[in-house]
């Protein structure tokens, strides 16, 4: 007679358990992250994966796949990873409901030529996945597609097959006969990860995991999983725009500076090799409140637009809002405004926006956001053809910029005539460009007197 089923709490942090919840983890200290957990009876299961006989060697006994890194297919993801997919290695692709992490994957997955693929789906049909993949338009005959939710099948199909790539849609569908919980608890997501990460080192066979975020934008599942996985991606994007973004959060094998950027069309996700051409608007006419700016993400500069309204508060206390920008930094900008130039802006609303649904946090955007700020309060459209880059001190100066160089060489390829920096990069230049003019600014009142008089 089997016994009755009975609840545990597990710190999502840690994985500590408790008989009864508790407000601490006594393990971790983290609060408020213990969650319910229903635990089968029943006689003790077996492990789903044995780990394989093993002895020690020298360094210079084993074969390195470091530098061996596998082609995507796709350009963005590359560039994300550091160059390629590194054999072995085990990626955690997180974002939230309806981004586009199943159509990326799939893409990925239909555009491997490097060898097999083995595509894994706990959500889906093969037949919604053909659907998908019709609409994608493309097609691989070494990629293979199986639905189902048992690891132990998934393992038994993986040794027989030797894919070079698995992909897990997602892994808190998988559930495993070495943990007694209910599928999707983090006992489940813990075991199923850990067994997929002995079973990829050890057959060199690069894994993907998509993975679940919680309201709180948490990838779900225990803290835990994010260390024991190589590379953790993160997938942004508001749905109310076509553009994506794939951010590395942990990278082993590369840096976590760069991004990649999709537009999200009908056909699938296609690449954005080129974000400054489209994230930049082409209207005619001349419109206050309107900056261009430059950011580095990794070794690839970006040209945006900050867009700015300033009007009297209606309704007594001013509203402060941001959109891709942090809110806190806009205030402290205004509050350098309002001290060290003048300006009065503590009765009137301010909202800014960052064209594109795109979120920043280089400080060389202060001097592009303090620009569109001001001409929206002016009502003076800024210069066409004019660029700012550089950060605002609270003092008022305009503090030099890492990679300005780059922002600059940017911005004379496309067509640009002018571009305010900092006077503090004048020393670190090493060529000045023919094509574009640059002048350099030291404090907010020198570029407020020379564009607004």
């Amino acid at each position: 007679m089997n016994a009755k089923p009975k609840s545990v709490y597990v710190c999502r942090n840690c994985g500590a358990r408790e008989p009864k919840w508790t407000g601490k983890c006594n393990t971790c200290g983290e609060w408020n992250s213990f969650e319910e957990e229903i635990e089968e009876g029943g006689a003790t299961r077996k492990p789903a994966y044995a780990q394989s006989s093993s002895r020690p060697l020298r360094l210079s006994e084993v074969k390195s796949h470091a530098s061996e890194r596998v082609d995507t297919g796709d350009g963005e993801l590359n560039r994300v990873l550091g160059g390629g997919v590194v054999p072995g290695s085990m990626i955690l692709l997180g974002g939230e409901p309806g981004v586009g992490k199943s159509t990326l994957v799939l893409q990925i997955a239909l555009q491997h030529r490097q060898g097999k693929v083995l595509y894994v789906s706990g959500e889906e049909s093969i037949a919604q996945i053909k659907t998908r993949a019709k609409r994608l338009n493309l097609s691989n005959d070494n990629c293979y597609f199986l639905s189902g939710i048992f690891l132990e099948t998934v393992l038994e199909h993986a040794r027989e097959m030797k894919p070079q790539l698995l992909v897990i849609d997602s892994i808190q569908t998988l559930s495993t006969g070495a943990s007694d919980s209910i599928p999707g608890s983090l006992s489940q997501i813990r075991e199923c990860t850990n067994i997929l990460l002995r079973f990829s080192k050890e057959n060199t066979i690069s894994t993907i995991l998509i993975g679940h975020i919680t309201k709180d934008g948490q990838l779900a599942g225990p803290k835990l999983l994010e260390h024991m996985v190589d590379t953790v991606l993160q997938f942004e994007g508001d749905q109310q725009y076509m553009y994506r973004v794939l951010r590395p959060v942990k990278n082993r094998f590369g840096s976590t500076s760069e991004i990649g950027i999709y537009e999200m069309v009908q056909t699938g996700l296609k690449q954005v090799p080129n974000p400054s051409a489209l994230l930049l608007s082409t209207h005619e006419q001349e419109l206050s409140g309107v900056a261009v700016t430059a950011t580095v993400e990794g070794i690839r500069p970006i040209l945006l637009e900050a867009q700015a309204l300033v009007s009297t508060a209606a309704y007594g206390t001013p509203q402060r809002s941001a959109t891709g920008f942090d809110t806190r930094r806009l205030n402290m900008l205004l509050a350098v405004l309002e001290k060290r130039a003048g300006f009065r802006l503590a009765s009137k609303d301010v909202f800014l926006n960052i064209a594109g649904g795109i979120r920043v946090n280089d400080p060389a955007l202060d001097l592009g956001v303090v620009m569109a700020v001001l001409s929206s309060n002016a009502d003076v459209p800024l210069p066409r053809g004019a660029l700012f880059s550089g950060e605002v001190g609270l003092s008022g100066e305009i503090r030099a910029v890492a990679r300005l160089e780059q922002r600059i060489a940017e911005a004379e390829k496309l067509g640009f005539k002018c571009i305010y920096v900092p006077a503090g990069n004048k020393k670190g230049l090493s060529r000045i460009p023919a094509r574009i003019n640059v002048a350099f600014v030291s404090r907010i009142t020198e570029i407020c007197q020379t564009l607004f008089g």
